[in-house]
Protein backbone atom coordinates (compact mmCIF):
# COMPACT_ATOMS: atom_id res chain seq x y z
CA UNK A 1 0.00 0.00 0.00
CA UNK A 2 1.04 3.43 -0.82
CA UNK A 3 0.74 5.82 2.49
CA UNK A 4 0.54 9.48 1.11
CA UNK A 5 1.62 12.62 2.76
CA UNK A 6 -1.48 13.14 4.83
CA UNK A 7 -0.89 9.90 7.43
CA UNK A 8 2.52 10.43 7.67
CA UNK A 9 1.73 14.41 8.75
CA UNK A 10 -0.60 12.58 11.42
CA UNK A 11 2.05 10.27 12.84
CA UNK A 12 4.48 13.06 12.54
CA UNK A 13 2.63 14.85 14.81
CA UNK A 14 1.68 11.91 17.25
CA UNK A 15 5.50 11.48 17.51
CA UNK A 16 5.41 15.57 18.42
CA UNK A 17 2.89 14.67 20.96
CA UNK A 18 4.74 11.90 22.68
CA UNK A 19 7.91 14.19 22.74
CA UNK A 20 5.57 16.74 24.45
CA UNK A 21 4.67 13.97 26.90
CA UNK A 22 8.05 13.09 27.86
CA UNK A 23 8.95 16.39 28.45
CA UNK A 24 5.89 16.63 30.82
CA UNK A 25 7.42 13.75 32.59
CA UNK A 26 10.72 14.87 32.89
CA UNK A 27 8.80 18.00 34.09
CA UNK A 28 7.44 16.26 36.58
CA UNK A 29 4.11 17.90 35.37
CA UNK A 30 0.67 17.16 37.42
CA UNK A 31 -0.64 13.49 36.49
CA UNK A 32 -4.31 14.54 35.19
CA UNK A 33 -2.18 16.42 32.44
CA UNK A 34 0.01 13.76 31.35
CA UNK A 35 -2.83 11.61 31.18
CA UNK A 36 -4.77 14.36 29.53
CA UNK A 37 -2.30 14.12 26.66
CA UNK A 38 -1.79 10.53 26.47
CA UNK A 39 -5.04 10.31 25.95
CA UNK A 40 -5.02 12.90 22.92
CA UNK A 41 -2.22 10.88 21.38
CA UNK A 42 -4.31 7.75 21.84
CA UNK A 43 -7.37 9.58 19.95
CA UNK A 44 -4.52 10.62 17.10
CA UNK A 45 -3.23 7.08 16.37
CA UNK A 46 -6.84 5.63 16.55
CA UNK A 47 -7.76 8.53 13.70
CA UNK A 48 -4.45 7.87 12.09
CA UNK A 49 -5.45 3.63 11.88
CA UNK A 50 -9.19 4.49 10.19
CA UNK A 51 -7.74 6.16 7.77
CA UNK A 52 -5.34 4.05 6.78
CA UNK A 53 -8.35 1.24 7.07
CA UNK A 54 -10.86 2.87 4.85
CA UNK A 55 -8.31 3.89 2.29
CA UNK A 56 -7.18 1.04 1.74
CA UNK A 57 -10.62 -0.60 1.92
CA UNK A 58 -11.25 2.10 -0.70
CA UNK A 59 -8.52 0.82 -3.09
CA UNK A 60 -9.29 -2.80 -2.61
CA UNK A 61 -12.78 -2.00 -3.65
CA UNK A 62 -11.73 0.20 -6.68
CA UNK A 63 -9.38 -2.13 -7.90
CA UNK A 64 -11.66 -5.26 -7.43
CA UNK A 65 -14.01 -3.62 -9.76
CA UNK A 66 -11.40 -2.60 -11.98
CA UNK A 67 -10.07 -6.27 -12.63
CA UNK A 68 -14.15 -6.60 -13.33
CA UNK A 69 -13.85 -9.51 -10.42
CA UNK A 70 -16.70 -10.20 -8.73
CA UNK A 71 -16.21 -7.36 -5.47
CA UNK A 72 -17.29 -9.17 -2.29
CA UNK A 73 -17.36 -5.74 -0.42
CA UNK A 74 -18.78 -7.28 2.46
CA UNK A 75 -15.67 -10.05 2.84
CA UNK A 76 -13.73 -6.33 2.68
CA UNK A 77 -15.65 -4.57 4.39
CA UNK A 78 -15.63 -7.07 7.09
CA UNK A 79 -11.48 -7.56 7.14
CA UNK A 80 -11.38 -3.57 7.55
CA UNK A 81 -13.96 -3.98 10.48
CA UNK A 82 -12.06 -6.78 12.31
CA UNK A 83 -8.77 -5.04 11.60
CA UNK A 84 -9.89 -1.67 13.83
CA UNK A 85 -11.70 -4.16 16.24
CA UNK A 86 -8.24 -6.10 16.69
CA UNK A 87 -6.41 -2.89 17.19
CA UNK A 88 -8.53 -1.31 20.23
Amino acid sequence: MNYNDDVKKRLRRVEGQIRGVLRMMEEEKDCKEVVSQLSAVRSAVDRAMAFIVSTNLEHCLRQELKEGEDADTEKLVQEAMTLLVKSR
